[in-house]
């Protein structure tokens, strides 16, 4: 028997109702949603309270997805796993794969029109294919490709507009669009590879080292010293528990995240990603 003053540690599809939760469905139901949700959110800050400093947000997310992963596991919802050196490294090399995602994705829309950036990044499930193929010797069969392009189809017709690049926008779209089947594949494996990860457990890990990552990357873009002058004139609480909220979604959001590609796949998640691109920029046209 567990101490009375200790949480029972969630373990879906013990009882029936859970076990209806419990699924893959369910997952990626999930993560679609919070996806859409926080895409909104994000531009609701940004048009609501001018906060366009995204370096800043994204230390948001990953601090509040670590003390979030912190107090689950304290709670006893999750037991950490002990790593060695080796898995360590592993965890340090994927956080820095999580940020420079974030970084090349930043940097190329300076260089591409929003409507390029997005048909390209709507290519993610391809490059996902390639990438397993080429690397874990999976096979997909033909209907899985052409499943994939009524989706691509629906993006592009979405963000028809301006399609200008430079060259060194367009090396750097695609760039940010490999890193992220790239990352998509890794989270996968290391959840049900040899380490066999929770989702916590990896969230626990991964998002500390991303945020004193994105801080420095926002000390060198010179974003930081733009915040301080910002919360300096324009901080308020309003804004304060506006964030807050927004680190709690994201939270949530990685933890799902992670969850649903350990049930699914990597492409199941870059084509759910890809429609969540889809309905943005349909949000965007209207």
């Amino acid at each position: 028997m567990l101490p009375k003053d200790r949480p029972v540690p969630l373990q879906l599809g013990n009882t029936a109702p859970r076990a209806k939760v419990d699924t893959s469905y369910s997952w990626l139901a999930m993560y679609f949603l919070l996806n859409l949700t926080l895409t909104i959110y994000n531009k609701a800050i940004l048009s609501t309270f001018h906060f366009s400093f995204p370096w800043t947000l994204t230390g948001i997310h990953t601090l509040c997805s670590g003390l979030g992963a912190l107090i689950m596991a304290k709670m006893g919802y999750f037991t950490p796993a002990e790593l060695g050196e080796r898995e360590n490294m592993v965890m340090l090399m994927f956080s820095f794969l999580y940020t420079l995602n974030i970084a090349i994705s930043n940097v190329s829309l300076n260089e591409v029109s929003v409507a390029f950036h997005q048909v390209v990044r709507a290519m993610t499930p391809v490059f996902t294919i390639a990438i397993s193929v080429a690397f874990l010797g999976k096979r997909y069969s033909g209907m899985t490709y052409l499943s994939l392009l009524p989706l691509l189809l629906g993006v592009y017709m979405a963000t028809v507009g301006d399609y200008s690049y430079t060259a060194m926008g367009f090396f750097l779209t695609v760039l940010g669009t490999v890193l992220a089947a790239t990352k998509t594949v890794v989270t996968n494996r290391i959840q049900v590879g040899r380490l066999q990860l929770h989702p916590l457990d990896l969230l626990l890990r991964m998002s500390p080292l991303a945020f004193v990552q994105t801080v420095i990357f926002s000390w060198m873009k010179g974003e930081l010293a733009d915040v301080v002058v910002f919360c300096k004139a324009d901080m308020s609480y309003k804004l304060i528990l506006t964030l807050l909220v927004n680190g709690i979604i994201a939270f949530f959001l990685n933890y799902v995240s992670f969850t649903a590609n350990k049930k699914t796949s990597a492409l199941t998640m870059t084509v759910a990603g890809t429609a969540a691109l889809f309905c943005s920029s349909v949000d965007n046209n209207t």
